[in-house]
């Protein structure tokens, strides 16, 4: 539940920020301030693994918001989908420290967005998070790379080499074939 808070909150600051600055263009960077907060802590008393996945949904959101994809994607019907993600965490968040989430898009490979998120403290990284998202139809269907340049422009391409290398080889099977877990 207190993720739906801090949702709701950065939508709405998201929101303000379009309406009063105008929108950020694509290659923008959003930085939302965040605050470890007692739900973010696990038994070790440091900032949960899973948490900073979730809260970086929380930057993704505003970035999108932020730059005026989000709004037109809705009118389009159009659902972003978290399809990848390589985490590298440096350093631990404790109780109540106090830190920025940065997020910015790096480009397009052949099939999705690719976003760069930094969990920064004191201009020190904490944490960089790696992210492939595909836009979906609600109608059905996956939008393509070259649906997406045409309705929301092209973003350079700043996307490392190494990070096509990881897309292609953590790749699963698509969704319209059975992937069998054969472990048991």
């Amino acid at each position: 539940m207190n993720l739906l808070w801090r949702m709701i909150l950065v939508h709405l600051r998201a929101t303000w920020r379009l309406r009063r600055d105008g929108s950020m263009p694509l290659t923008g960077v959003s930085v939302i301030r965040l605050t470890t907060l007692p739900t973010d802590i696990d038994i070790l008393r440091h900032m949960n693994n899973g948490r900073y996945l979730s809260l970086a949904d929380l930057g993704r959101w505003d970035l999108v918001v932020r730059i005026g994809v989000f709004a037109h994607t809705q009118r389009l019907g159009w659902i972003p989908v978290l399809s990848q993600a390589s985490a590298t965490y440096r350093r631990s968040f404790v109780l109540g420290q106090r830190f920025e989430l940065q997020t910015r898009m790096i480009g397009t490979d052949d099939r999705a967005v690719v976003m760069e998120q930094r969990f920064v403290r004191d201009g020190d990284i904490y944490m960089r998070l790696i992210t492939r998202t595909r836009f979906v139809k609600r109608s059905g269907g996956v939008v393509t790379i070259d649906e997406l340049h045409k309705e929301l422009g092209t973003l350079p391409d700043r996307i490392p080499e190494w990070v096509h290398g990881w897309a292609e080889t953590s790749r699963l099977a698509s969704t319209k074939q059975r992937l069998v877990s054969d472990w048991a």
